[in-house]
């Protein structure tokens, strides 16, 4: 049984950021710093969080909860059928929107938000490898 009732819970739902969350705007200041110029608007598959579109290199900044990390997701203890339905369709639209976008050329990255909060120097050298060598 939920604590609050539907309008609150839709309210506290309606607040939960899709996109400019804090491990993005920490990994795009860093690419910015690095002197990477990226997108952030785009209509590629699965809406990814920075794009080189030069380079085709797509990058996604993947909540823990929201993408279920193997490190850190827990499964909510009440209505948990809901939760891993929601949670597994958001698994397997990853899993399909990489697939296209490799289809479609584009190198793709996927990072965990504790990756970036954790260990950005390794982060953005994966990005950097990336960015220097495709398509030289």
């Amino acid at each position: 049984m939920d604590v609050l009732d539907q309008k609150q819970r839709s309210y506290n739902m309606s607040r939960i950021k899709s996109r400019d969350t804090k491990p993005e705007l920490i990994l795009r200041k860093a690419l910015w710093d690095e002197g990477l110029r990226y997108r952030i608007k785009n209509k590629l598959p699965g809406k990814p969080d920075v794009v080189f579109r030069k380079k085709k290199i797509a990058i996604f900044v993947d909540g823990c909860f929201w993408h279920k990390c193997p490190k850190h997701f827990k499964l909510p203890k009440t209505r948990t059928d809901f939760w891993r339905d929601k949670i597994q369709s958001n698994v397997d639209r990853d899993k399909k929107s990489v697939k296209e976008l490799e289809v479609a050329g584009w190198y793709v990255l996927r990072f965990w938000e504790h990756e970036i909060a954790n260990n950005l120097e390794q982060v953005m050298s994966k990005i950097s490898n990336a960015y220097h060598v495709l398509n030289e």
